[in-house]
Parts: structure tokens; sequence; C-alpha cells
């Protein structure tokens, strides 16, 4: 099956299992408050159904735009707009007969399914995988650090041990927690003794401009294993076992110093040197490269050796697994909602993406454990957004509940109907730009 497929597939599995799930959060506790639900919808129904089906007064279907899906709650201001209902007098087994504080509950119902679901997920990955385990000092050479680290303090093979004084498990998590955590100080090993480096409160927001927000490399001696077919380190007749002992004057070693070479010493449009041996035979090459050439890379594939990294894995009981899949997932919201200073940025603003980008964190195999680690980040991530203050979404209507609850004055129908409008047109905004952000990264890369 074309990965294409089996990517959309896997999205659409996952985001009908989360939508249902969420939808049933609003459902189960309105129909123990005995509010009536009067439809229950996996999408939006725009003008006709796929399928529907009532049972009791409810009618249950599926329509045919996959945007999200709806409970329709009797006596609720919500995208329906139903005027009509709301003209009418308010009846026992309406949402806005009910007291505030089971609106509240019926309102929070969707987002708190959406965590607990994400929870037993990770829960479940966890009792069943287990987490990795590589420490600094697992790392035999050590990292390869960009100029923007450098400035800060760390030098090329330093092996992180300590952020903040507690133990960093997972050496390969360096760079999320500088970008996302507060981070005030990381203790690395350098040349066998302990440094203390102090990171600057704006160290995010240098990692984001700068595009360092994916795992640090790791260090391993730099041996070519493979070149790709048609790219430039093929048309110089380099070829597997050969190496690379220098790049713009900058001696090679490891295959972090290559990647720093053409990213910092390396200039677009400026003639430099490439040292080669091949079968014992030095070699240098003059080459010019343009912005979009570097980029693009030479072709040049290294042999990731594990053998230069110690990895291991720590187990966990039931009670245990739960307990850390509770943490992971706290921290997954804690780094998603940290990212979003960075969206009000020139650069973070181009970078939003709409269901396109959601769609490419899904696996393009039938890969069970990444289907479900991404469903349970697309969980939290839905719980998140659906809990932003923004009318229309779930967070709107807690807001304006809490409100009635604090002052004891309940919104009048008027207004929840302007605000709903306002909200449906932001989210219509937000949906067009993120969307047409996919579409020109599509059309122009």
């Amino acid at each position: 099956m074309h990965p294409t497929i089996v990517l959309i597939i896997n999205f659409l599995m996952s985001l009908s299992l989360l939508i249902v799930l969420h939808e049933l959060g609003h459902f189960i506790p309105a129909r123990l408050f005995k509010i009536k639900v009067e439809k229950f919808y996996l999408f939006f129904d725009i003008k006709f159904s796929l399928f529907k089906k009532k049972i009791g007064e409810t009618v249950y279907g599926i329509g045919w735009l996959p945007l999200g899906g709806y409970v329709k709650i009797a006596g609720m201001i919500d995208e329906s707009m139903d005027k009509e209902q709301m003209a009418l007098p308010p009846q026992p087994w309406e949402f806005r007969s009910k007291p505030a504080w089971q609106r509240l509950i019926v309102m929070l119902g969707g987002v708190i399914v959406n965590v607990l679901v994400g929870f037993i997920i990770y829960a479940g990955i966890i009792y069943s995988q287990g987490t990795p385990v590589a420490k600094g000092d697992d790392f035999k050479y050590g990292f390869g650090y960009s100029k923007t680290l450098e400035n800060v303090g760390f030098e090329q093979g330093d092996q992180p041990l300590l952020i903040n004084n507690d133990t960093l498990e997972n050496a390969l998590d360096l760079n999320k927690m500088l970008v996302f955590r507060d981070v005030e100080t990381v203790t690395v090993l350098r040349n066998g003794q302990p440094v203390q480096i102090n990171i600057p409160e704006d160290i995010g927001n240098r990692m984001f401009e700068d595009g360092i927000m994916g795992r640090p490399e790791f260090r391993y001696p730099f041996v070519i294993d493979s070149i790709a077919p048609g790219k430039l380190a093929d048309s110089l007749g380099l070829k597997k076992g050969d190496d690379v002992i220098a790049a713009a004057g900058k001696p090679i070693e490891y295959q972090t110093d290559f990647t720093y070479a053409m990213n910092n010493d390396v200039v677009p449009g400026e003639p430099f040197i490439l040292s080669i041996v091949s079968d014992g035979n030095q070699r240098d090459v003059e080459l010019t490269l343009s912005e979009s050439e570097l980029a693009e890379g030479l072709g040049i594939y290294t042999n990731n050796l594990r053998e230069f990294a110690d990895f291991s894995t720590r187990n966990y009981s039931i009670g245990e697994s739960l307990v850390a899949g509770v943490s992971r997932g706290y921290w997954t919201m804690h780094d998603y909602v940290a990212q979003f200073k960075y969206v009000f940025t020139k650069k973070g603003a181009g970078q939003l993406g709409g269901f396109g980008t959601i769609a490419k964190l899904y696996p393009d195999t039938f890969n069970w454990l990444e289907f479900w680690s991404t469903t349970a980040l697309i969980s939290f991530i839905l719980a998140v957004m659906n809990i932003l203050p923004i009318p229309a979404l779930d967070g709107g209507h807690v807001m304006f509940l809490l409100y009635e609850i604090v002052t004891g004055r309940k919104p009048g129908d008027k207004f929840m109907e302007r605000a709903q409008i306002i909200g449906i047109l932001i989210l219509l905004a937000l949906m067009l730009y993120a969307n047409g952000n996919d579409v020109y990264k599509w059309l122009f890369g």
C-alpha cells in the first residue's frame, strides 16, 4: 500500500477515535444530568450525512467533512446557532435550565477525556516498552553543538549530565528542555571533569530563531557509509569508506564537525575547499554552493554507529507506568503550551500548520507504537486547543460559565450569540491561515 494512503488511514483512524471520545466526554455528563442531546456526530454533516440513525431522542451520524465532530445539546448556544429553539421558553431538559456547575462539567467533559486518554495511552506504552535511558556519559564522544550553544558556553564533545542539578536521564532531550523548560544551569562532563554552564533566559528564543529544535547529534568518527545517487557527492566521485578530513579549513574528525562546518564556515556563493581521503590518497576539491544547495546537502550519509552510544531501557510496573504516563502527559502539554510564545513571532507564524501538518505527524507505515504515540500527542493537543478561552470552543463556554459562577450573573443570549459568531470567525481565520501555510509549503517548499 502506498505510504501516503497508509498515512491518511492512520490519520483518519486516530482522529475519528479522538473525536468520538471527546464528544462522549460532553455526551455522558449531559445525559447524567438529564439534558437532551439531539445529535452526536463524527465529522460535520453540512447539507447531508454519510450515515445517520435515531436512537431514542438522539440522532447518531457520520458527516462527510472530516474537520471535527459535535454533539448538539438542547438549549445551548453553539455552532448550530439554533435561534428558534433559544427564543422559546426554557425547558427543564435543556442545557440552559441546569445549574452552572452542571453546565461547567458538561463543557469540561471533552477536554478531561482527551487528557485521560493521553495519560492512559502513554502509561500503556511505557508499561509495554519502558523508557530509554541514555545519560550524557553513555555517549562515548559526547555531542556536537551549534554555534548558538557554543556562544552560551557549550563545547564540542560535552556530555550533559544535569539540568538544574537534576539528572538528565536521556541526553537526547537536551534541546527540547532548553527550548521549552525553565533551564538555569546545565552540568556537563568535559574532559572528565564536571563543568556547570549558566543558561541565559532567552536561550529558547535564540534556538527557535536558529532552527535548533530537534535532538542533539551525538558524535562518532566521520566515515562515509553511502552516497545519494545524483547528488553533489556522487558527481565528485565520493564512495563508501572515503573520509572527509576538512571543509572550509575546519578539520573533520566527527560527523558533527562536518555539519558544523557546512552550517558556519561555508558561505553561500563563496568558494571553499573540501579535503577528501580516498584509498589512502588526499585530494582537495574547490566548491561553490548556493544557499539552496547548502540546504539540500551534499548527499553524504554516515553510519550512525550505536557502538558509540550506550542505550538502555528502564522497565515499569503497572503502578509505576501510570505515574510515568501522567508525568509524560503533563510535560507534553507543558511543552505544547510553552511553544505558543514562538507562534507570535514572524518565523513562528510562518510555521503554523493545519491538517496537512498534523497528518504528517503520523507514520506512513502500519507501526502501532508510532500510531499510539502520535494519537496520545494529538489527544493532548486537542485538549489544550479546546480549552483556549475563545468563544465557540469549549474554553470559551467555560470562561463564561466561570464568570457566571463568580458573579452570579448569567451572560444574555444576545451576547452569547454575538460571542459565538466572533469565535467562529476567529477559528475560521486561523484555520484558513494554518491550512494556507500548508498549501504554500506544498507548492513552494
